[in-house]
């Protein structure tokens, strides 16, 4: 006789197609219970989690507290929508600057003294970060990379563009830099430094398996992470998507907090971190 006091489990989904792409049913039975959103971010400076969190980007830097991240790393969206009414719209140019503003400030106010925010942007936006980030952080570089599937291209006839950039910015002139403490002022060896211009990334041939989200190559979020933190530093994406940067800082021992307003995308970067 069967025991009828035995816990059965009863999978979510049962229908053989994938549901969201990139993912099996066999995924989303797995990944779909763990699910947390901001409700579930309770973090201290003596109590930090790793962890991926389904909210948008402002209210999730909101959670973290006071000085506790020592590098940001990200690709905001280009068209964010917002809530007018219960209705959604997109926002209008004055809205996306605005909104700019207030999750840049939150990413200066949980980034520790030394720490770092990389933010990838295409050349519609360049000038319009450059701006916003002289606000609350003292802007230290603009690196230039090759970017032969940029989707930002003029509506014209013209130039083709395929170049993006990154904006390389920290919270004080005291930061870290190729795994040692830079200090505001103070000479260094400027003939070992890298350049700004990713020549190495350009000629290189992005395979399949190597493109992480919007087409970047691991080789740039590699570079990124390896020049400016350590094995154990908190990195936080704050639009994640498919969870490109961690991946990235699992591969290379970083501890990552990522959120993502998108469940599908979330699911799918649960997955790739997960398999890492």
């Amino acid at each position: 006789m069967a025991d009828s006091t035995k816990e059965t489990f009863n999978p979510l989904f049962t229908n053989p197609l994938e549901a969201v792409g990139g993912m099996t049913i066999s995924d989303l039975n797995r990944y779909l219970p763990a699910l947390r959103d901001e409700k579930e971010i309770k973090m201290t400076i003596h109590q930090m989690e790793e962890g991926l969190f389904l909210t948008d980007g402002l209210s999730g830097l909101e959670k973290l507290p006071d000085s506790s991240i020592d590098l940001v790393v990200t690709d905001p969206p280009a068209s964010p929508i917002k809530n007018s009414g219960g209705k959604t719209q997109p926002m209008t140019l004055q809205d996306y600057y605005q909104w700019n503003e207030k999750w840049l400030e939150q990413t200066s106010r949980v980034l520790k003294s030394t720490g770092s925010i990389y933010l990838i942007c295409s050349w519609r936006y360049s000038g319009m970060y450059h701006a916003l980030l002289s606000n609350y952080f003292n802007i230290q570089s603009r690196i230039t990379w090759k970017n032969n599937t940029a989707k930002d291209q003029p509506r014209l006839g013209i130039w083709k563009n395929v170049l993006s950039d990154i904006w390389f910015a920290t919270k004080t002139n005291e930061f870290m830099f190729n795994q040692k403490k830079v200090l505001g002022g103070s000479a260094s060896d400027k003939k070992s430094n890298p350049t700004n211009f990713w020549a190495d990334i350009i000629e290189s041939t992005i395979v399949e398996d190597n493109k992480l989200g919007k087409n970047k190559p691991e080789q740039i979020l590699n570079r990124i992470i390896n020049m400016s933190s350590f094995k154990l530093n908190w990195i936080v994406d704050p639009f994640m998507e498919s969870g490109c940067v961690g991946v990235v800082s699992k591969k290379t021992g970083r501890r990552f907090i990522g959120f993502e307003s998108n469940q599908d995308q979330l699911l799918l970067a649960m997955k790739r971190i997960d398999q890492t």
